[in-house]
């Protein structure tokens, strides 16, 4: 394929300011650039999918973490996949599909060495930012790995209608789980949860206490839980948590724009008594996982026996509208923007 003309110019979002709790649009600005070319060993992206995720809150604070903070009046970065337009790099051709870590723009100029080619035949491109992606491996390892789930077991996803909670629990099923049991956060997502997802039940943390209604759904306690929301649902879990549960700590979405610590959970002290093992979940870690998943998940999706659902958001204008709409769980399933092909 021939390369294409490009464009001079090209938009991509950056944060000009530090949030204070709740991200405003006064906290970015979506600039225009010059569209750069590739240099050796580099890959200039057409962007046709961003991803924008909850651990992209975090990076907007200048505190010290497992990723650095985002830099102010500078581009954001994030999951993308998009077409090669120009290569300078070997094992690149223009028009091949590529999946890559700089997302929030049009246009992104990535070393061949941190792009990953995937077959667009294969799957819808943007289903590498979910279901085949890092949201899909979290849900995969998470569960599998890091908290050694086993046939039988009982299991409690917190944030369940969301990119990774949704997959958690569809896996913990396919994979023998006694029981599921989801939380979200309306009931459109409840019900979907049941008769779209296969949870066997499922509650709105918005109906009550989350405890109350947590013993409601599993009177006998859970063996796993998977925490995407943290706070008064991890309190919940640990009060329901049988001898050696074991809990994947994955996000803490609860309380990612509190301007003060969290409330909850108050009852730690059971961790002890009970012999509970709570382990935190980054992606990263299990890269050795990444062909069994693909292998495995693919062939669960070819057969219809996994469901995976996105909300699609179109426009790089509104990346930051998306963005702030998956936070107040706007989303069923995985949150991705469309970029307008050119």
């Amino acid at each position: 394929m021939a390369e294409q003309a490009l464009p001079s110019t090209a938009r991509e979002w950056h944060l000009v300011a530090r949030p204070q709790g709740w991200p405003t649009p006064d906290d970015f600005a979506l600039r225009e650039v010059p569209v750069p070319q590739p240099g050796p060993g580099q890959i200039l992206v057409r962007n046709e999918y961003l991803s924008v995720d909850p651990y992209m809150r975090g990076r907007m604070n200048d505190v010290k973490s497992y990723v650095p903070p985002f830099a102010l009046d500078r581009p954001m970065d994030g999951g993308a996949v998009g077409r090669v337009v120009a290569s300078q790099a070997d094992g690149f051709a223009v028009g091949d599909a590529v999946l890559h870590g700089l997302g929030w723009r049009e246009y992104a100029l990535v070393d061949a060495k941190h792009a990953v080619g995937v077959d667009a035949d294969a799957a819808p491109l943007s289903y590498f930012l979910g279901v085949l992606g890092m949201p899909g491996l979290t849900a995969y390892a998470g569960l599998l790995e890091v908290a050694s789930f086993k046939e039988g077991d009982a299991v409690f996803v917190s944030g369940a209608a969301g990119a990774v909670g949704s997959l958690v629990g569809q896996i913990a099923r396919l994979k023998g789980a006694s029981t599921v049991i989801g939380s979200a956060g309306s009931a459109d997502k409840v019900a979907r949860l049941v008769d779209h997802y296969g949870f066997d039940a499922a509650f709105n943390y918005k109906d009550g206490p989350v405890a109350e209604q947590l013993a409601k759904a599993a009177p006998e306690g859970i063996d796993v839980y998977f925490d995407n929301v943290g706070g008064e649902h991890l309190e919940a879990a640990i009060g329901a948590l049988r001898v050696h549960g074991r809990a994947t700590l994955c996000g803490a979405i609860a309380q990612y724009n509190d301007t003060e610590a969290p409330a909850a959970p108050r009852n730690l002290v059971q961790v002890i008594g009970k012999r509970l093992r709570l382990q935190g979940v980054l992606v990263g870690d299990h890269a050795a996982l990444q062909q069994q998943f693909t292998a495995e998940v693919a062939g669960w999706l070819r057969e219809g026996r996994l469901r995976y659902d996105e909300t699609v958001v179109d426009g790089i204008d509104h990346a930051l509208d998306a963005f702030l709409g998956m936070l107040r769980g706007a989303n069923t399933g995985k949150m991705v923007v469309r970029l307008a092909a050119s």
